[in-house]
């Protein structure tokens, strides 16, 4: 067999983009389903939360910053690469250490997600299980980050 016949036909761009585009889809809608189904977009499970009434959310937070510091140091010990085969470059301890700006963004971030009741994410899981209102919360969250790119030349970086 020749080299040619081997070789993936040649697809025009809009259908290379297709398919990846249903994969981050489907993610999309696997992870709004766990969303929903785990309570982590519940309005109350948040207030709870930052009222410190319930363990739930501080545990599901704990849990994701448990599985992502373990597949963070797994990935530096065994050298893993990214998809299109370069190396993962992660930033030094004095490159992400806290900064005064991080901790304005930080408080700004937490005043919104208290004020609405959900983070960025889980609003479009919250839209989709038939929650309308939320589109106001996802206007605030788009503004929110419209502004900041405006404002962002003139930031302390």
């Amino acid at each position: 067999m020749s080299e040619t016949t081997l070789r993936e036909p040649k697809l025009p761009p809009t259908e290379a983009r297709r398919d990846p585009l249903l994969v981050y889809f489907a993610v999309g809608i696997a992870l709004g389903t766990i969303f929903i189904k785990s309570e982590v977009v519940s309005w109350f499970r948040i207030q709870e939360m930052f009222r410190f009434q319930a363990f739930h959310m501080y545990g599901v937070l704990g849990s994701a910053v448990a599985v992502g510091a373990v597949s963070v140091a797994l990935m530096k010990r065994f050298g893993v690469r990214a998809a299109g085969g370069h190396p993962i470059r992660f930033p030094s301890p004095e490159e992400t250490r806290p900064r005064p700006h991080h901790l304005l963004g930080g408080i700004t971030f937490g005043l919104g997600w208290a004020m609405i009741g959900a983070c960025p994410g889980p609003i479009y899981a919250l839209i989709g299980s038939g929650l309308p209102i939320m589109l106001v919360g996802l206007l605030a969250a788009l503004a929110g980050a419209w502004t900041y790119g405006l404002l962002r030349p003139g930031l302390p970086h």
